[in-house]
C-alpha cells in the first residue's frame, strides 16, 4: 500500500511547526481513523503540543542529522507505529534531494508546502539562493507569514515565479488575514507568432513552460538558439538540441535538451551552437521514453556562442 507524505519546508521560525500543530488539531484531518507519523528534522523555538491534537494516534520521530535520514530509519518508524500516512517538517538547510532519495519506494509526496517569514526571506534568498530555490521549485503552496500590512507583494511574487510558475502563493498578515496571489504572468514571447522567437534570456522560461504545458505548443513553430548534440545512439535523422540551464546555483546546472528530427538535412557539428527554426509536435519519442516535444527542423544555421551560454531564470 502506498503511503502519502505531506511535506512542510522552510527555514527556522517560518511557521512550519505552528501550521502542522493546527493541522493535527483539526478533526477533519486528524479524526483518529489512521495512525500518523510526524517526522521532525529540525528543532525550532516552538514545540509540538501532542495533548492538543484532535486524536492521539500521532507518533513523532525526530531526525537529528542528514545521515539518520534514510530509507531504513523511516520505514522502521512507520512500521513500528503502524502508521499509514506521514507528515515531514523538513530542515531548511538540507537539500530536498536528500529527502527524496531517503523515502521508501512506496512513499509518495501527496502535498508539499513551503513557509517563509516575509521579513527575512528576501535576505535569505540574496545570501542562500540555492537553498531557497531548492524549496520553491517543487512547492505546491508557498505561504509568506508575518506579511507587513501594505507591503508590495511583487518582490515575493517574482521570487516564487522565477522558480515555479504553478505554485499557489499566500500572504498571511500578523493578524491571521490571508491574501492569495492572483497576479497573472504573461510570457515574454508569443507562442502564436510564426515563428515564435525565443531570445537567449528567455530560453529557461520557454523550456520550463514547454515542459509543463506541452499541449499548447503542439503544431507551433519556434526560432531559438542552442547547442546541437550529435550522438551515435540517436536515430539517423535525430539530434539533441538545448542549453545548459541553471535553476539555483552552479552546482545544479543541467543540460535542458529536446529531440530534433533533421530529415534529409546535413547535421551540425557536435556541441556547436546553431540557430534553429523548427515545428513542435507533441508525441512519443524513444529518446524520452514517453510523450514529449519533438521538434522537426525547418532550417538551421551556424551561430556564435552567446555572451551568457548558461540559461537562467534571472
Amino acid at each position: 500500500m502506498e503511503v502519502p507524505v505531506y511535506l512542510f519546508t522552510g527555514f527556522l521560525d517560518s511557521g512550519k511547526t505552528k501550521f502542522i500543530q493546527e493541522t493535527l488539531e483539526d478533526p477533519r484531518f486528524n479524526n483518529g481513523q489512521e495512525n500518523t507519523l510526524l517526522v521532525v528534522c529540525e528543532e525550532g523555538e516552538e514545540e509540538y503540543a501532542p495533548d492538543s491534537f484532535a486524536a492521539h494516534n500521532v507518533y513523532i520521530k525526530t531526525i537529528e542529522s542528514e545521515t539518520e535520514l534514510n530509507r531504513k530509519t523511516l520505514a522502521a518508524a512507520l512500521k513500528a507505529n503502524k502508521c499509514s500516512r506521514v507528515l515531514i517538517e523538513y530542515n531548511g538547510m538540507w537539500l530536498l534531494d536528500q529527502l527524496f532519495n531517503a523515502l521508501p519506494d512506496d512513499w509518495y509526496i501527496a502535498q508539499e508546502f513551503m513557509f517563509a517569514d516575509a521579513n527575512t526571506i528576501l535576505t535569505f534568498n540574496a545570501n542562500m539562493r540555492n537553498l531557497v530555490g531548492d524549496k520553491l521549485k517543487t512547492a505546491e503552496l508557498v505561504v509568506f507569514n508575518r506579511f507587513p500590512a501594505g507591503a508590495d507583494v511583487m518582490p515575493y511574487h517574482k521570487l516564487v515565479r522565477v522558480m515555479n510558475r504553478s505554485s499557489n502563493i499566500a500572504y498571511e498578515a500578523p493578524d491571521g488575514n490571508v491574501q492569495y496571489d492572483e497576479i497573472e504572468d504573461p510570457l515574454p514571447f508569443n507562442i502564436d507568432d510564426d515563428p515564435c522567437v525565443i531570445y537567449d534570456r528567455d530560453y529557461a522560461l520557454w523550456y520550463r513552460d514547454l515542459s509543463e504545458e506541452m499541449k499548447k505548443y503542439d503544431g507551433k513553430t519556434v526560432s531559438v538558439k542552442g547547442v546541437a548534440v550529435v550522438r551515435r545512439d540517436l536515430g539517423k535523422d535525430e539530434i539533441i538540441f538545448g542549453r545548459d540551464l541553471m535553476t539555483c546555483c552552479a552546482a545544479d546546472i543541467q543540460f535542458a535538451g529536446l529531440v530534433v528530427r533533421m530529415p534529409a538535412r546535413k547535421k551540425p557539428k557536435n556541441r556547436s551552437w546553431i540557430n534553429l527554426t523548427a515545428k513542435i509536435e507533441i508525441r512519443h519519442s524513444d529518446v524520452y521514453g514517453r510523450v514529449g516535444p519533438v521538434l522537426t527542423c525547418l532550417n538551421w544555421t551556424e551561430a556564435l556562442t552567446p555572451d551568457e551560454p548558461v540559461a537562467t531564470f534571472y
